[in-house]
């Protein structure tokens, strides 16, 4: 028997997902929360940590910009930027240095051509098309009974997912990159590298999720396009 995707049973396979994803977000609002009220020994703002690692790694040409948002920080590849949200740029605390630190360390291995990141950057093209596009081609190859619409909807979804599991172990190492300098660059006391990884390893949790999600989502599509089949024999 067919279900409407909305009411598909498969979606119980989403909800380990779904809570982990929920939990991550609960650990990054409330560890970024609780040291976000430790100030750093530095006393420097977000902004001046930030020129201080780039110019101490040689990457004077990268700049740096304040965003609106909170938790919005990134590095852009293109403009070669570090762009800080609201709660970090004037901030000293530090779950804020932790937070520049890793997005740094985004810039770090843009500059040494690291290789998981460079795959990522290739992808993000055509994994947008696929996560926009391929719901909705799956359902129509359903609605209309083509097998073919079916399997170009999986496969759309499927670099999606391919994107989801480069970005893990390229966030990981940004984040090891991170601690890194604020070892080695900054020199943080032991206790305040400490607190900082506790924010990158929360922050990492919501990568993992949105992996174990995508995964699940592609199974999802597998089982649904499974029982089409077995509808149409």
């Amino acid at each position: 028997m067919f279900f409407p995707f909305w009411f598909d049973p498969t979606f119980i396979l989403l909800i380990p997902a779904i809570l982990l994803a929920a939990w991550a977000q609960i650990q990054v609002s409330s560890t970024f929360s609780k040291y976000s009220r430790y100030r750093s020994s530095l006393g420097m703002t977000g902004a001046q940590v930030a020129r201080m690692l780039l110019d101490s790694t040689g990457l004077y040409n990268v700049e740096i910009e304040m965003i609106s948002g909170s938790l919005t920080d990134h590095y852009d590849p293109r403009a070669k930027v570090i762009r800080l949200s609201k709660t970090t740029y004037s901030s000293q605390s530090v779950a804020a240095i932790g937070v520049i630190a890793h997005e740094i360390g985004h810039a770090i291995q843009h500059k040494e051509n690291y290789v998981p990141l460079i795959l990522r950057n290739a992808v993000v093209p055509v994994a947008s098309i696929g996560s926009s596009l391929s719901w909705i081609i799956f359902i129509i190859g359903l609605l209309f009974f083509n097998p073919a619409l079916i399997r170009f909807g999986i496969i759309l979804f499927s670099l999606a997912v391919l994107f989801t599991i480069i970005t893990l172990p390229v966030e990981l190492n940004a984040s090891k990159r991170a601690l890194k300098l604020l070892r080695n660059n900054l020199l943080l006391p032991e206790q305040e590298v400490t607190a900082a990884k506790k924010v990158l390893n929360a922050a990492a949790l919501t990568y993992v999720a949105s992996m174990a999600m995508a995964l699940l989502q592609l199974l999802r599509m597998i089982f649904i396009a499974g029982m089409f089949g077995g509808d149409r024999s």
